[in-house]
């Protein structure tokens, strides 16, 4: 398959490249405005120059390139995500994005609106889903379901914060709670317009979720417990135990997320369902008008 990872940022290259650029069966072509960085990600990961790129449109219509491209994956900054996927979705190439969609509710749903009018498969990189210890807890009782994930020393803006960062516990609850969510409350302190920490509870018929993040922790850290039916399982930065030699990629649920968008685009199982993605989004701007811009 013919794959391009576009944005070769810390995100891709810390999470995403290991599990791609070591796959025998991808033929990656790598895009970034950065020659130097182009360069030497390419160089790392034996990319041949004729298929390295510092244009999107270069990139979509390099002649010189054997065979139609395949995928993309899209790692760009945040506020670049519509009109980079836009343009990928135009040209029939089917699509992963990392969270989030855009840096706005109203970006997001002209993204998945765009996916329909096009028939253009679209994938959101919300790869906690997928982490293997997060999919055991997704089995387990979880009458109560409690989730941390904090920073060191990292306030930033409400928005910037809730949408690409809180945007993680917000989206690993839904994926957890056990029923539909009846009533949500969000909470939290900002600081001389930057957030500080947030908190999200919903509850629904016999469960409550808790989720929380403080950005003047101390340290990095995050923290899973589903406890019900008389158990609880704790699970420290997405591992049960010590995670062993187990590689970061699959402890993250990277490999798995990449593998369920490479084989929906080859055919052997469906794409997530983009209404759900976007519930995850709407749920996010309700969080941002709580606490205010």
């Amino acid at each position: 398959m013919a794959v391009a990872v576009i944005g070769l940022g810390g995100i891709a290259q810390k999470a995403y490249l290991p599990v791609l650029g070591t796959r025998g069966d991808l033929r990656l072509r790598l895009m970034t405005r950065s020659r130097e960085r182009l360069d030497a990600v390419g160089a790392d990961y034996h990319v041949p120059e004729e298929r390295r790129f510092t244009e999107l449109n270069a990139l979509l219509g390099a002649d010189a390139v054997p065979g139609r491209l395949d995928a993309a994956f899209v790692h760009v900054a945040t506020v670049a995500h519509v009109e980079v996927v836009k343009t990928l979705l135009d040209a029939g190439i089917p699509t992963y994005v990392d969270k989030p969609l855009a840096e706005n509710l109203a970006g997001a749903r002209a993204l998945v609106a765009h996916s329909e009018r096009t028939g253009t498969p679209l994938m959101v990189g919300f790869n906690r889903r997928h982490a293997p210890a997060y999919v055991a807890a997704a089995r387990a009782p979880r009458e109560t379901v409690i989730l941390q994930k904090n920073e060191s020393d990292a306030p930033g803006t409400v928005r910037g914060v809730v949408f690409d960062d809180f945007i993680h516990v917000v989206d690993t609850l839904r994926f957890l709670v056990p029923g539909d969510v009846e009533d949500v409350t969000v909470s939290g302190r900002v600081e001389d317009g930057l957030l500080e920490h947030v908190a999200l509870t919903m509850t629904g018929p016999g469960f409550t979720a808790f989720g929380a993040m403080n950005r003047r922790a101390g340290r990095k850290q995050e923290r899973l417990q589903a406890i019900g039916d008389g158990h609880d399982l704790e699970i420290l930065d997405l591992a049960e135990g010590s995670g062993g030699w187990t590689p970061v990629g699959r402890v993250k649920g990277v490999e798995q997320i990449c593998e369920h968008f490479l084989a929906a685009v080859r055919g052997e199982t469906g794409f997530p369902d983009l209404q759900d993605a976007l519930a995850t989004h709407e749920l996010c701007e309700r969080v941002v008008e709580r606490l205010g811009e």
